[in-house]
């Protein structure tokens, strides 16, 4: 039998043992069944995060030898170390010259975070103001912006590249960030958040004296924390994992984007994956930092609002 046969046989002969010892009050014995579960499942979903940092740090000499890091006796300068991020931060030659991995990064982390930023202040107003102000073709404005989110991104990429070459956008930060200003999935999220604020506390700042933009930033935007919170992950992460857009319209090498260059690095290193993986694992770095950080909020945030409509 092999190690996990022998483990998941011990496991089940002390579950036995403990129904065994009291079989009318079994409490103990699912107790230890629960958390047993949980604690198999929590390391089948960790697997592959620990083989991809066993893959990133293995010489490629060794890489298909071992499933995770060699064995202890084994570990050394050969088998382990960091020739993999060495060989993907080497620069690469291109048409613009030299371009080394952390301009990818740079440029991800440029158009995530603007991206981000942009979005949040029009969805945020947009939502506010579909959810407190009353104006004529408010009605068929929600139902034009609902009916927009059942239709797939990928179908107006042509009339979007038409439009950003009319433009002169193309190969440009403006140029990718231009069709993506406004998120109506934000929009909706921001309306529900705000529709839960109640319009006695609104009027109570209008008497003080406060303006209506005060209002927003100072009054309706601390209350809607938790929306924002969960909006900026969401749309952080649409943007850092973004592909067809960016390899749709930018061209120069210095300007790609981190999922586009992981991309293009499948074929690249094809005979030499450590150096892909290497890649994709920071590629995971700032999307799982936000997250950790975020997270309370996230949950928070889209419960927010869900029952009233």
């Amino acid at each position: 039998m092999n190690p996990l046969q022998i483990i998941l046989l011990g496991l089940g002969g002390i579950f036995l043992a403990l129904w065994a010892r009291a079989p009318r009050h079994p409490r103990a014995a699912f107790a230890f069944a629960r958390y047993t579960l949980v604690g198999l499942s929590s390391l089948a979903v960790l697997m592959p995060f620990v083989w991809l940092l066993a893959a990133i740090f293995k010489d490629k000499s060794v890489f298909n030898e071992y499933v995770f890091f060699p064995p202890l006796g084994e570990i050394s300068r050969r088998t382990v170390n960091l020739d993999n991020f060495v060989e993907l931060f080497r620069g690469k030659p291109s048409v613009q010259g030299t371009v080394h991995f952390w301009q990818y990064i740079l440029n991800s982390t440029v158009y995530a975070s603007v991206g981000t930023v942009v979005q949040l202040v029009f969805s945020s107003a947009a939502g506010y103001a579909l959810a407190k102000y009353e104006f004529r073709g408010k009605r068929q404005l929600m139902i034009f912006m609902l009916g927009s989110m059942t239709i797939p991104g990928v179908l107006l990429l042509a009339p979007l590249y038409k439009m950003i070459v009319s433009l002169g956008l193309v190969d440009s930060l403006a140029g990718l960030l231009l069709p993506g200003l406004v998120n109506a999935y934000g929009i909706f999220l921001f309306r529900q958040a705000c529709m839960t604020i109640p319009n006695e506390m609104l009027d109570a700042a209008r008497i003080d004296g406060c303006s209506e933009l005060m209002i927003f930033y100072r009054l309706v935007m601390p209350l809607v924390r938790p929306m924002a919170a969960a909006f900026c992950l969401v749309a952080f992460l649409g943007h850092w994992n973004a592909f067809f857009g960016p390899s749709i319209f930018l061209q120069s090498a210095d300007n790609l984007t981190l999922p586009v260059v992981l991309n293009l690095y499948v074929n690249e290193y094809s005979n030499d994956y450590g150096v892909f993986l290497a890649g994709t694992a920071l590629a995971m770095i700032p999307p799982a930092i936000l997250f950790f950080t975020l997270q309370r909020e996230f949950i928070s945030g889209l419960t927010s609002g869900a029952v009233k409509g």
